[in-house]
């Protein structure tokens, strides 16, 4: 099992219980699967449609007399 035997893990355990306590572990245990699942949701959601239910379109254009290794980019100066 690695490094440690099963009797540190459980001392790490209980050192770890007793530091936040169980409500506080709860707490970020559930704070952490409710993060997780929102950034699941938005990354399904944000692949195959836009907000208005209508399907992505490619936002980069290429310049028909560019050669492959040229890159257009526009710039903006802030003001």
């Amino acid at each position: 099992m690695g490094a440690f035997s099963i009797w540190h893990w459980l001392i790490v355990l209980v050192i770890v219980v007793l530091i936040f306590g169980t409500k506080k572990l709860k707490n970020m245990g559930s704070d952490l699967g409710g993060a997780v699942k929102g950034f699941k949701d938005g990354v399904r959601d944000g692949s195959t449609t836009n907000d208005d239910g209508s399907a992505p379109t490619q936002q980069v254009t290429a310049n028909k007399n560019a050669d492959a290794n040229t890159v257009d980019v526009e710039a903006k100066h802030k003001r």
